[in-house]
């Protein structure tokens, strides 16, 4: 939830507010929209869930639990994994930095954060030496997407510059104490930035100052799509793998909850279906079922019309249907192609 005063802000900058305090937008989409394309947008991103693991179990403790190898990870490095139930399908996708010597910093998906928080507990048993702090109501998160995001971070840590794709550190702006870390990019580069509650308002404005625009998270939502990035699609309906996830999944590690149904697709190479990028005649919105030649082909699951009337969508469709430039169409007769597969894919034989 963001905090009154913030919310406040927000409204006074004309935005309109999701119910969980995030801004949606702030009045003008088609300039948030160019401001990622050729500058820099700032986004709250406060919804994310913000957990920290610290103790001598903590890497034990992820490693057994998620899909990726979680126990080399070096000081600063940031890496991806995904939470799967005992039939492989998700839970959530996390990005967890080694912060410190004896903490881990976990940055879940939107609104998921205290019920992964929960999930933990449930597996940290009597003997694991696991310390999990929700730091959900003493922080705020903020991110910046955009061609000129890494031009902006610089202006406000210098040694920005210094920070490799997917790590972090702790360090100040304006004398003010944050942690920043590189993530996966809507356009060109991405950043994170996190700070104590207090002083989120003030980080805010000196983001601003340093060139980044206020956008919200509908222009988050088109960037996403656009980018080809899952989000509503991960949940229980899907496996990492069918979502072009293939390298945030360790094959070479031990037991997790899920990894022997995992294992078995990659050993056979026999996914059911795949992520794909969309080419649509009309908008179509999501999720809508389809169809090639009467037969059902899968899913459109995210779609969106951008502030230009370009349309951008991607879907999950079955592995045989699934090639270039496959004809496909809705149940109302809407026709659409499969431009391409997404995600990281694993090598052809």
């Amino acid at each position: 939830m963001v905090i009154m005063s913030l919310s406040a802000y927000y409204q006074q900058l004309g935005a309109t507010l999701a119910p969980d305090g995030i801004p949606l937008h702030f009045g003008d989409l088609k300039a948030e929209y160019y401001a990622a394309l050729q500058q820099c947008i700032l986004l709250d991103r406060s919804h994310e869930g913000r957990i920290t693991l610290s103790g001598a179990d903590r890497f034990d403790l992820l490693n057994r639990m998620s899909t990726n190898n979680m126990l080399n990870m070096q000081p600063g490095e940031g890496r991806a994994t995904i939470f799967t139930n005992p039939n492989a399908r998700i839970l959530d996708r996390v990005m967890v930095y080694h912060r410190s010597d004896d903490e881990l910093l976990m940055l879940t998906s939107p609104g998921r954060g205290q019920a992964m928080a929960q999930y933990f507990k449930r597996n940290i048993f009597y003997n694991d030496k696991v310390i999990l702090r929700d730091l959900a109501a003493e922080t705020h998160l903020f991110a910046l997407h955009g061609v000129q995001a890494d031009t902006v971070m610089q202006r406000l840590v210098k040694s920005a510059s210094g920070i490799e794709s997917f790590y972090g550190r702790d360090t100040h702006i304006d004398e003010i104490p944050v942690f920043i870390g590189k993530v996966k990019p809507l356009v060109e580069s991405a950043w994170v930035i996190l700070v104590a509650t207090e002083f989120a308002e003030a980080i805010l404005s000196c983001i601003m100052q340093a060139g980044a625009q206020l956008a919200g998270s509908l222009t988050y939502n088109t960037l996403r799509i656009r980018a080809g990035m899952p989000a509503r699609e991960l949940s229980t309906d899907y496996i990492p793998l069918e979502l072009g996830l293939w390298d945030e999944v360790s094959f070479n590690k031990g037991c997790y909850t899920g990894q022997e149904i995992i294992a078995r697709m990659e050993s056979r190479n026999r996914l059911a279906k795949t992520l794909v990028r969309l080419d649509l005649s009309q908008y179509v919105e999501a999720p809508t079922e389809v169809f090639h030649q009467g037969k059902r082909a899968g899913m459109i699951t995210s779609s969106v019309l951008s502030p230009d009337d370009e349309i951008f969508a991607i879907g999950v469709i079955k592995t045989e249907f699934a090639k270039q430039d496959t004809q496909l169409n809705t149940s109302d007769g809407v026709p659409l192609r499969v431009s391409g597969l997404l995600g990281v894919q694993p090598l052809a034989d």
